[in-house]
C-alpha cells in the first residue's frame, strides 16, 4: 500500500537542508553572530569604568527663588529633568538621574541656604563628585560677584541621602539595540537573498515538480531562519548577561519573556525580507532595497544611542519605526522586570506592521 505523501516531513527536509547552508554561510554568522558581538564587547569594556553624565532634578519643595538656583539653571553642563515624582525616583533608583537638588532657607549656621542631595547606589560616584564640584564652583562664583563681604551664599550637606538602587549599566542599554540589530539585519537580507536566489536557481520551480505544497515551502525555509536566529539570540544575550552583567531580572522568565519578543519581531522583519526580494530584479539591487529599510532603524530606533538625543520634530519619526519598539520593549523585560502583558503598547504596535508588511508581501511576492 502506497503511503501518503507527508508534507510536514517534506517541510522539515527543506528546514533542514537551509539550515545547513545558513550555518555554512560566511555572511549569515557574521552580519548574524560577529557583528552584534562586537559591538557588545565594545561598548561593554566601555561602560565597564562608567559614563560621567550629570542630569539632575529639582526637589518640588525646593527654593527657587535665589541666585544658586538661577546659576545651576543657566550651566550647560547640568541638565535639569523635569518629570513627576515618581519618575524622578526611579530615575535615581536606576542611575540615570546622578542626585535631587533641594535648596532650602537656613536660619542658622554661616549661610543663608543649604543644599541637600539625593541619590543612589546605582549612580556612578564620579558623577556625583563631579555634581559636588560643579555646585561649589557655583557657589563660590556668586560669593566672588555678588557677596563679597559674606561668608558664603550656600553650603552643601556633606551627608548625601542614598536611596536603594540597582545599577544601570551601558551593555543594558547596548545589547537590546544589538539582538534588534542582528533581527533585523537577518530577516531583511537573509530572506531576500535566500527567496531571490530560489528563483533565480530554479529551486522553486523544482519544488513544483513535488507534490509540497507551496506554503511548507515557505514554512520549511523560514522555520530554518527563525531557529538560526533564536539560537543566535541565546548566545547574544548569554554573552551580555555573563560576560558583562547584562540585567536579567527575573532570571529565565525574563529570558523566555526576550525569546518570545525576538520571535515576533523577527517574523515582522522577515516580512520585510519577502517584499525586498520580490521588488529586487537583478541580485545587486537587493543591498539598495534592504538598506532603505534596515539603515534608518540602525540609525534613528535608540540601537546605538537614545531617541531623546535627536531633534524633536525627529522624534515622532523615529518613534514610528518597529525597531524602536522592540528595543523598548526588551528593555523594560529586561531591566524592569515586565511582563510580555506588561508591553501591549509595543507588541500592538508591532503587530500592526505585522498586518500591514505581509499584506504588501503576499501582493508582490513572486515564485518565479
Amino acid at each position: 500500500m502506497q503511503q501518503e505523501y507527508s508534507q510536514i516531513k517534506a517541510m522539515l527536509s527543506i528546514t533542514k537542508g537551509s539550515l545547513r547552508s545558513i550555518f555554512r554561510s560566511p555572511s549569515a554568522v557574521i552580519f548574524s553572530i560577529a557583528f552584534p558581538l562586537i559591538f557588545i564587547l565594545i561598548f561593554g569594556f566601555l561602560g565597564s569604568g562608567g559614563k560621567v553624565n550629570v542630569q539632575v532634578a529639582i526637589s518640588k519643595n525646593a527654593d527657587t527663588n535665589n541666585p544658586v538656583y538661577m546659576s545651576i539653571k543657566n550651566i550647560p553642563g547640568i541638565k535639569i529633568v523635569q518629570q513627576t515624582d515618581e519618575q524622578i525616583k526611579e530615575d535615581v533608583e536606576k542611575g540615570r538621574i546622578t542626585a535631587i537638588i533641594d535648596i532650602q532657607k537656613t536660619t542658622t549656621g554661616n549661610a543663608p541656604f543649604l543644599i541637600n542631595l539625593t541619590s543612589s547606589d546605582a549612580v556612578n560616584p564620579q558623577n556625583l563628585q563631579v555634581l559636588q564640584s560643579i555646585l561649589n564652583a557655583v557657589i563660590a562664583g556668586i560669593n566672588q560677584k555678588q557677596f563679597p563681604t559674606a561668608n558664603t551664599i550656600a553650603v552643601i550637606n556633606k551627608n548625601v541621602r542614598q536611596i536603594p538602587g540597582r545599577v544601570y549599566r551601558t551593555i543594558d542599554f547596548i545589547l537590546p539595540g544589538q539582538l534588534g540589530f542582528s533581527l533585523l539585519s537577518a530577516g531583511v537580507f537573509g530572506v531576500a537573498f535566500l527567496f531571490f536566489n530560489l528563483r533565480q536557481q530554479l529551486v522553486l520551480k523544482r519544488f513544483f515538480a513535488t507534490p509540497i505544497k507551496r506554503s511548507y515551502i515557505v514554512l520549511g525555509e523560514a522555520l530554518s531562519r527563525v531557529i538560526f536566529q533564536m539560537f543566535t539570540a541565546v548566545i547574544i544575550i548569554g554573552v551580555g548577561h555573563f560576560a558583562f552583567h547584562f540585567t536579567l531580572v527575573n532570571g529565565i522568565v525574563t529570558f523566555l519573556n526576550i525569546m518570545l519578543l525576538s520571535f515576533v519581531s523577527l517574523i515582522l522583519f522577515m516580512g520585510f525580507g519577502f517584499i525586498v526580494s520580490s521588488v529586487a530584479k537583478t541580485e545587486s539591487t537587493i543591498p539598495p532595497f534592504a538598506n532603505l529599510i534596515t539603515l534608518p532603524q540602525f540609525l534613528l530606533a535608540g540601537t546605538f544611542f537614545s531617541i531623546e538625543s535627536f531633534p524633536s520634530w525627529l522624534q515622532p519619526i523615529c518613534r514610528i519605526l518597529p525597531l524602536t519598539h522592540f528595543n523598548n520593549a526588551m528593555r523594560n523585560i529586561a531591566f524592569e522586570g515586565a511582563g510580555l502583558l506588561d508591553t501591549t503598547k509595543e507588541l500592538g504596535i508591532l503587530g500592526i506592521w505585522i498586518v500591514i508588511v505581509y499584506i504588501v508581501a503576499f501582493k508582490t511576492f513572486k515564485w518565479e
